[in-house]
């Protein structure tokens, strides 16, 4: 029994750990790869690298970026940190 109350407090730190900082950081990272897996083209985004532009063409892992003055990169899927909305 005197364990099981030695335990308890490291037991609560755990529990309190996972929903104030793994739980809602698991949930951000299935959104944002959610959002990258619907990504079309002709939607305008911003890479992780601040860059923005439109995407050009898809493939398995890959886009093509348009950017302002008509230059085109390739980008890995994984790259993309928003998706701008359309207005």
């Amino acid at each position: 029994m005197d364990t099981l109350v030695g335990l308890l407090p490291i037991i609560l730190m755990f529990v309190i750990f996972y929903f104030l900082l793994i739980r809602p950081q698991q949930k951000k990272q299935k959104k944002v790869q959610q959002m990258q897996s619907d990504l079309q083209k002709g939607d305008r985004i911003i890479t992780i690298g601040g860059l923005h532009g439109t995407i050009h063409a898809i493939d398995e892992g890959t886009l093509v970026i348009s950017v302002q003055d008509g230059s085109q990169m390739k980008f890995d899927r994984s790259s993309i940190r928003e998706k701008l909305n359309q207005d």
